[in-house]
């Protein structure tokens, strides 16, 4: 397993998989539906480690998105789900 990043690591990568999910707008309403949020919250939120930790929970829901996500950030599809064990709430994710 590659090493552990540090938050500021884990929370780009998750502004990575943020991106993603923006990209597309079928991705994005399903995002936001399960967590409630609107365009005036992600844009609130998009700085909270906790809420990037959901986010990456909502990528490592598909492996097309962990790839796709690792592709954006020039990194190993592994290093999403380190990078989730970085964040707050990783004890309660999958």
């Amino acid at each position: 397993m590659p090493p552990q990043p540090r938050s500021e690591q884990a929370e780009a990568i998750a502004l990575h998989a943020l991106a993603y999910i923006l990209s597309d707008e079928d991705l994005l309403t399903r995002f936001l539906a399960l967590t409630g949020c609107d365009g005036d919250s992600l844009r609130r939120n998009a700085s909270d480690p906790a809420f990037l930790g959901a986010v990456l929970d909502f990528v490592l829901e598909d492996d097309r998105h962990v790839v796709a996500v690792a592709q954006a950030a020039e990194i190993n599809p592994e290093m999403v789900i380190v990078a989730r064990s970085a964040l707050p709430g990783a004890a309660n994710s999958w």
